[in-house]
């Protein structure tokens, strides 16, 4: 098994895991007399598998990220998706358009130029698809250990 097929079904565990989790909440009431419409015990132990197999695989993943050396890729590109869209918020507000009632007002001007951070956040973002793409090829030719 390649890498990233393990993380496709390790998103699909994931999936399962919350909707296991929302059907057991949803039979912990029942009106006297009457049934649920799901066994909660069996949905436990539905629930404890699934998690089980997450278990597994998560640390299958972990041990390849770190033996392929993409553990520090991974990272990189958490600090710059951080990084680009803290940015990009930052300039939304400074190239927001103050509104001014009359000409003799307080003028407000950004604290930047919005042209120059603007160059800066579109570098960035162009380093994180890179990095992004570089990421993706590692997880369709890595090995699952």
């Amino acid at each position: 098994m390649k890498l990233a097929e393990a993380l496709a079904e390790r998103a699909d565990l994931q999936k399962r895991i919350e909707q296991t989790k929302s059907r057991l909440k949803n039979n912990a009431w029942v009106q006297e007399g009457e049934r649920p419409a799901e066994d909660p015990v069996a949905l436990d132990g539905e629930l404890a598998a699934l998690c089980d197999q997450l278990e597994k695989l998560v640390t299958r993943i972990n041990l390849t990220n770190a033996q392929a050396s993409i553990t520090g890729l991974l990272a990189r590109r958490d600090a710059l998706s951080i990084r680009t869209a803290a940015l990009r918020d930052f300039l939304d507000e400074a190239s927001r358009t103050p509104v001014r009632a009359a000409r003799g007002e307080i003028k407000i001007l950004p604290t930047v130029s919005v042209q120059e951070y603007r160059k800066k956040a579109d570098a960035l973002s162009k380093e994180l698809r890179e990095l992004d793409m570089r990421i993706q090829q590692l997880n369709w030719t890595t090995d699952l250990i």
